[in-house]
């Protein structure tokens, strides 16, 4: 069965090994707590049935802060140092009322919320991208002409999506380019001989990124099944840890939100991402003709420490080969 320990933020559901009534919580509110971690003592009998959980925090909770107490009147340099904080704080916290009450707007109209898990996860592994890597993004255009949904669909019974066609890119793409699915490891650089693409999906909850595994040995058909198994599991929150763990590129599709252009940030431990963004018909040049076409910016963010401008460049011109005809993957070229 599974339990939601009714631990606060929570974000995926814990699984009960057997079936039972939570006896006790071994982990408190709030508590960060690594995978595998005890959370709670599940009781095979009716014992525990009666006693809500809500009961059992405070009792845990409740020695603790009496416990810390004791540790600090046992230390005597922190009741040294305690006298002079309240002199300073005490004459410090008249001006800072009188300061900033003026520039402060009304309370009713501001709120303090706590960030969830998820969020501060998200905040700390992007700011961390932004720290380690060298970050440069590139551009380029694709345009969107389709030929074959209605016989893929026919064969295949699931709609031949544009996530496929740019996953099947950049397998072929990181390919072409292995630098681009390595990765920086101290001083050495790790190259991988498989290709897992992680792909950002929204979810009320937050930004997930499932991985679909070995992209290099799936076809249109399973990619596209891959990928609405995933999605449903992360709109639905039961996707697991497992699903959302590594992965050696990403893929982030702003486009379904209206972007028309962005920088997306590398994904750690990873070293390049590809942006897609909205599809916009617009006038080009084909056949020495003016035709409006479906077109859409793709942008490939890289660290510039391992990865050069020239593989870059290649990289995204593969990915719009690619797109614009599949045709280039059975030919090789």
């Amino acid at each position: 069965m599974l339990i939601a320990y009714m631990l606060v933020q929570v974000t995926i559901d814990v699984a009960s090994p057997e079936a039972g009534v939570i006896k006790e919580f071994v982990a408190k509110e709030g508590d960060t707590v690594e995978p595998g971690t005890k959370v709670a003592i599940i009781s095979k009998s009716g014992e525990a049935a009666h006693v809500a959980p809500s009961e059992k925090i405070p009792e845990k909770a409740a020695p603790k802060p009496s416990e810390k107490k004791e540790e600090v009147k046992q230390t005597p340099k922190p009741e040294v140092a305690a006298e002079k904080p309240k002199k300073s704080t005490a004459a410090a916290s008249t001006p800072k009322q009188t300061a900033s009450e003026p520039q402060l707007p009304p309370k009713d109209r501001e709120r303090r919320v706590p960030m969830t898990r998820l969020r501060k996860r998200v905040a700390t592994r992007l700011k961390d991208s932004q720290n380690t890597f060298a970050l440069l993004t590139t551009f380029n255009e694709v345009d969107l002409r389709s030929e074959y949904k209605d016989a893929f669909y026919e064969k295949h019974g699931v709609k031949l999506g544009l996530m496929s066609g740019f996953i099947k890119a950049a397998v072929s793409a990181l390919q072409h380019q292995p630098v681009v699915n390595a990765v920086i490891d101290g001083d050495d650089i790790i190259y991988r001989d498989y290709v897992d693409i992680s792909i950002a999906v929204g979810t009320p909850k937050g930004l997930v990124v499932p991985v679909i595994r070995n992209a290099d040995r799936m076809n249109f058909a399973d990619i596209e099944k891959e990928i609405n198994t995933l999605a449903k599991k992360a709109n639905d929150g039961t996707i697991s840890i497992d699903e959302m763990a590594g992965g050696s590129f990403t893929i982030s599709n702003g486009g379904v939100y209206g972007s028309l252009l962005s920088t997306p940030i590398i994904n750690p431990p990873q070293s390049a991402i590809l942006g897609m963004h909205s599809i916009v018909s617009r006038p080009m040049v084909v056949g020495g003709n003016v035709l409006p076409r479906p077109m859409m910016y793709v942008a490939l963010t890289y660290d510039h420490r391992l990865i050069d401008g020239r593989e870059a460049v290649f990289f995204l011109r593969r990915i719009k080969d690619v797109v614009e005809d599949p045709r280039r993957l059975l030919l090789d070229v």
